[in-house]
């Protein structure tokens, strides 16, 4: 969670509202977004090329066939952006220059900045408005879109810094999890690398799914170093691609550390006094700058050991076969034990023998629920929007440059040192594209599938987006009869039926503003399971109402869980333990009474309630949220189904420095448990342009006897880890709480936290020990 992203949400709906085209104007390609939910169209860009890298422009509609999840699809609608008759062409285009200074050595900034400065010069105008965005750790949004060369040319001028990398000196496994921090009680901690890919990607996503509302294809042109996509950042390199689909917006990844060795075998970034690429084959050799998937694929024809790996035991992610004869597959081996001395795929997949970057297989589908295949399906299906072949190329790190721009619909610069002519070949591509619509058949909501686009024409390559996730709606039962019985259920003295425990902890995200994420533990034995064609499924309708003190609704949300299971045995093993939900809203600060019901139907129902305090909160004020109890947590990346999740029904997970927490939806823990505490610390110091080079930020864990308000614990202060500067107030923090020798009973946890300004803040939470 960033605050930064709520200031560029701000911005760019302004801007949205300024340039949207008017209602009377309007076609389905006049919408940012790419599923209109209320008409069930799905449009799809596609770029078509020849051989020679030249756009192809005199395509009809009936040269193109449009598959989803392999099965063609009848186009409804079509257009070509750059015929002068398109509804959409006076619409203006919108870039982004982003760059990733987390990646980019310091020296090596100069020369993309340099072509950027260039690329302004000659592109932008009225029609074409410009944005500039660096990420150092969270993304700053330096100049707004606009056509002023002079502001654009400033934004771009000198060098950034980073407070993460996801390229440590030396590369090593995943070290998250629980360990000790000086003399205070352990934090959750990751390796530095692994908090650097996971903070750009996260960051990325956020970013990317506010540009939803600008009309039209986005262009968001990435100067950057690239990173290994490990097994573990599966989810969230996912979730970014979903979040471009949705969001209309093709990535452009330009590797702006100049000239890499192509099939060599140094992995260094080097920088050559050549402006050749290391491969140009005469097809190419007008566009040396210009590569895409399928010329590069046939620049490496012939070379390495084969496609698959190096038999049943190689693959991996850092493996080549067990012999590593050459250079090792793109899929790698059914096991996925690392290799010897060649390079396999980028990751195997465990236990599947599926192999390459979606072969993860996911894990079980709820935290306490092992049996959701509901939650599995999506997971395993949104994978598929990632492309699963990549170039071997020198740099493992141009392999998320790839599954980017393959996932969206961009191509890749790589290996030049022109990197102006490669974005002025970008810059070309903003109305050469094809704008196609179908009607998608009735899926599942939250489900994810894959596009592909076809163009009869021999010779001619496509470049389009792989997929698109069809967004579960944020308020679900909206008008239907299921609401209305809950809501009478919810205004209702009487009790519910079925067992069910909440907890909804606050973060800020503005001033004033703030998500409340919603966690339940449900009791599933009186839940409604219906056979049906010898399966068996149910729905959990849940309906949240947060009420001001004059009664009024302040914040609401619906929803409809739905699950599925092969047989009676599934059905069995889902009701021996509780069904952990999660949801989340926005609340302005105030005083509330939430409640939530839940039913699968019939007369039995659950219902919670639970005083919710959102206190005010200037955002330039030290400050923390409500804290977050969990017994489950890990690595990110190793909570498989868990993430995906999250990330794809867009929801945001509580990580800090890596590792996922699970808030808990009780209270109550077993004796011996030491539950871990969420929380964020919000401190305005760390926003400054230059922050104190003494800051600190120290906590201190209490507990007393709720009855006898007797001391029990005292973990003494400690500090917490922050970040390096990277513009935003948000730290985050996780912390055992000191209850494992507490007798049964019901206690009360006090958290104070301190700054080097002497400012403090305490805030209070009961818990019960049994």
């Amino acid at each position: 969670m960033n605050t930064n992203r709520t200031k560029i949400l701000a911005a760019i709906v302004c801007l949205a509202g300024a340039f949207s085209v008017p209602e009377k104007a309007q076609t389905p390609a006049d919408s940012g977004t790419v599923i209109r939910t209320e008409t069930r169209v799905v449009l799809v860009d596609a770029v078509i090329t020849d051989k020679k890298g030249a756009y192809v422009r005199d395509l009809k509609q009936k040269d193109f066939k449009v598959y989803e999840d392999g099965k063609e699809q009848q186009i409804k609608s079509f257009a070509f952006e750059a015929d002068p008759n398109s509804p959409t062409n006076a619409q203006p285009r919108f870039v982004v220059l982003m760059f990733d200074n987390s990646t980019v050595p310091f020296g090596e900034q100069k020369y993309a900045r340099d072509a950027a400065a260039k690329f302004i010069d000659s592109n932008a105008a009225p029609n074409r408005l410009m944005a500039v965005v660096n990420y150092g750790g969270a993304m700053q949004i330096v100049q707004n879109f606009t056509a002023s060369v002079e502001r654009l040319k400033a934004a771009v001028a000198g060098v950034g810094f980073s407070s993460v990398s996801p390229n440590p000196p030396s590369s090593g496994g995943l070290n998250g999890g629980i360990n000790g921090n000086g003399g205070g009680p352990p934090q959750l901690r990751t390796q530095q690398s692994q908090f650097g890919a996971l903070s750009f990607l996260l960051e990325l996503r956020g970013f990317v799914r506010n540009l939803a509302t600008v009309p039209g294809r986005k262009s968001l042109i990435l100067f950057t170093g690239g990173f290994v996509v490990r097994q573990e950042q599966i989810s969230e390199l996912t979730a970014v691609i979903d979040a471009c689909n949705r969001a209309n917006v093709a990535i452009y990844p330009i590797d702006a550390r100049g000239l890499v060795a192509g099939v060599a075998v140094n992995n260094t970034p080097s920088r050559s006094g050549s402006e050749q690429p290391v491969f140009r084959p005469a097809a190419f050799e007008s566009q040396p700058y210009f590569v895409t998937w399928p010329m590069f694929l046939a620049m490496q024809a012939g070379r390495g050991g084969g496609t698959t790996g190096g038999g049943t035991t190689g693959g991996g992610t850092t493996g080549g076969g067990t012999t590593g004869g050459g250079r090792g597959g793109t899929t790698g081996g059914t096991t996925g034990t690392s290799g010897g001395t060649g390079r396999g795929g980028i990751g195997s997949g465990t236990n599947t023998g599926t192999g390459g970057l979606g072969g993860r297989a996911p894990s079980n589908g709820a935290v306490n629920n092992p049996v959701n295949p509901n939650v599995i399906n999506n997971a395993a299906n949104a994978r598929a929007l990632i492309p699963n072949h990549f170039p071997p190329s020198a740099s493992n790190n141009q392999q998320l440059m790839y599954a980017l721009a393959d996932g969206t619909g961009g191509f890749v610069i790589i290996n030049t040192n022109d990197l102006l002519g490669g974005l002025e070949k970008i810059g070309k591509e903003m109305n050469e594209f094809y704008l196609i619509g179908y009607t998608p058949p009735e899926s599942k909501e939250g489900s994810c599938h894959t596009l592909h686009v076809k163009v009869e024409r021999k010779d001619d390559n496509v470049r389009a987006r792989t997929g698109y996730c069809d967004t579960k709606q944020k308020d679900v039962l909206t008008q239907t009869s299921s609401e209305q019985t809950l809501e009478n259920r919810a205004k209702s003295p009487q009790a519910g039926t079925i067992a069910a425990s909440i907890q909804a902890p606050f973060f800020f995200t503005s001033p004033n503003v703030a998500r409340v994420t919603v966690a339940m533990e449900i009791s599933p034995s009186d839940l409604k399971v219906e056979k049906d064609k010898g399966k068996f499924h149910a729905t959990i309708n849940v309906l949240g109402i947060a009420t001001k003190p004059d009664g009024s609704v302040g914040a609401r949300f619906s929803d409809a869980v739905k699950l599925d299971f092969e047989g009676e045995k599934e059905v069995e093993a889902f009701k021996q333990s509780k069904y952990h939900y999660e949801n989340e809203f926005d609340a302005a600060s105030g005083n509330y009474t939430l409640k939530v019901v839940c039913s699968s139907g019939g007369d039995s129902f659950g219902k919670v309630e639970t005083p919710l305090t959102i206190e005010p909160y200037d955002g330039k004020s030290f400050m923390i949220s409500a804290m977050a109890f969990s017994t489950k947590y890990g690595p990110a990346g190793g909570m498989g189904a868990l993430l995906d999740a999250a990330l794809i029904e867009d929801r945001t997970p509580l990580i800090t420095q890596g590792v996922q927490v699970i808030p808990s939806g009780t209270n109550r823990f077993k004796q011996g448990q030491t539950p871990v505490v969420y929380l964020e610390v919000y401190e305005p110091l760390q926003a400054q342009p230059e922050p104190p080079k003494d800051l600190a930020v120290a906590l201190q864990l209490l507990i007393f006897d709720s009855k006898t308000n007797e001391q029990k614990a005292d973990t003494g202060l400690f500090r917490i880890p922050i970040p390096a500067h990277n513009g935003s107030p948000v730290i985050t923090s996780a912390t055992k709480m000191p209850s494992d020798k507490l007798e049964p009973g019901a206690y009360r946890l006090q958290l104070k936290a301190f700054d080097s300004a002497n400012k403090g803040v305490t805030r209070n939470i009961s818990f019960e020990i049994e």
